[in-house]
């Protein structure tokens, strides 16, 4: 079954990772005034949060657009519905250490004739899409601030380089390596494998299409975000709140915390505090963008891997 795919370890992981989230969310709406987060996340009401969370299965949707174009360039041709439930599964285990949500996609991939190695490939060619897709959100919101013009040469060239090396970026194999039989030098030739499979999914065309793909449905949530700022009675420049959801995005890729949890939080709370806002909006508008975009995702994913019922692969 699905389940036995997930140890007893990675359940508890999830479980600490729900519960100390919930305890933190607690503790910072403790430290900003009780009664102001409330009323403040009352604010935006249920009629926003569906539209929040309707932005992000926008937002989902697009990805798995991708997902699937990923998989066919990797050479498999899988129907839709049992690949949805695979990606969704990867959702279940994000809050986990070790990325194991992708790992896991990688093993029900195999089952159905995708080499775990390919299977990989595509995660990572995810996530360097999701990557260039934030920093670009991250290069529009700098345009508009006083002194943001300075850090965009700095940002383009991070893009053009990130570009360069997903396109061009491949390894060839070392003979000197190649004779060696130690664990580190499988090793490095299983990433070499796994970078050069993914080069596969970053062809020009494919590396447009994705990246448009990545922009508009990262850019889903960060309409959420500004209409979340706006229902609470935060007025502020659309280029403005896309540019702080993708710093936050960002900084928590950058902590290499599970989901980015903590530093996600910290970075929008901080900046929204930074631009005017009282601590009290600031946190519940974090919190409820963190819940319809994160935590959504999490609890689709954990539906989708109850749902599952296909046999453990070796």
């Amino acid at each position: 079954m699905t389940l036995m795919l997930v140890s007893p370890r990675q359940i508890r992981q999830l479980a600490l990772s729900i519960l100390a989230a919930a305890v933190g969310y607690f503790l910072f709406a403790l430290w900003g005034g009780w009664r102001d987060v409330v009323a403040a996340i009352g604010a935006v009401g249920a009629g926003g949060v569906v539209v929040a969370l309707l932005l992000s299965l926008v937002n989902y949707g697009l990805r798995f657009t991708r997902w699937q174009l990923y998989l066919r360039r990797l050479g498999l041709e899988l129907a839709w519905q049992p690949s949805l439930r695979i990606y969704l599964t990867g959702f279940a285990l994000t809050t986990t250490p070790g990325k194991a949500g992708e790992m896991l996609r990688g093993l029900f991939l195999k089952q159905h004739g995708l080499s775990y190695s390919r299977g990989v490939a595509a995660f990572v060619s995810e996530r360097l899409s999701d990557l260039l897709a934030i920093v670009l959100l991250t290069l529009l919101g700098l345009s508009v601030l006083p002194n943001g013009q300075s850090f965009i040469g700095i940002g383009a060239a991070v893009v053009i380089g990130g570009v360069l090396v997903m396109v061009y970026g491949g390894t060839r194999p070392n003979p000197q390596l190649e004779i060696h039989t130690g664990r580190l030098a499988r090793g490095i030739r299983h990433v070499r494998e796994m970078l050069n499979e993914a080069r596969l999914c970053h062809s020009p065309r494919l590396l447009v299409i994705s990246t448009l793909l990545s922009l508009i449905a990262w850019s889903a949530e960060a309409w959420a975000f500004y209409l979340i700022l706006s229902w609470i009675g935060f007025e502020t420049a659309l280029a403005f709140a896309f540019s702080v959801y993708a710093l936050a995005m960002l900084a928590g890729a950058l902590s290499f915390l599970p989901g980015g949890l903590g530093g996600a939080e910290a970075v929008m709370t901080g900046l929204l505090i930074w631009a005017g806002m009282d601590s009290p909006q600031a946190i519940a508008a974090t919190v409820i963008t963190r819940l319809a975009t994160l935590w959504f995702a999490v609890l689709l994913g954990i539906i989708a891997l109850g749902m599952r019922s296909t046999s453990t692969p070796e």
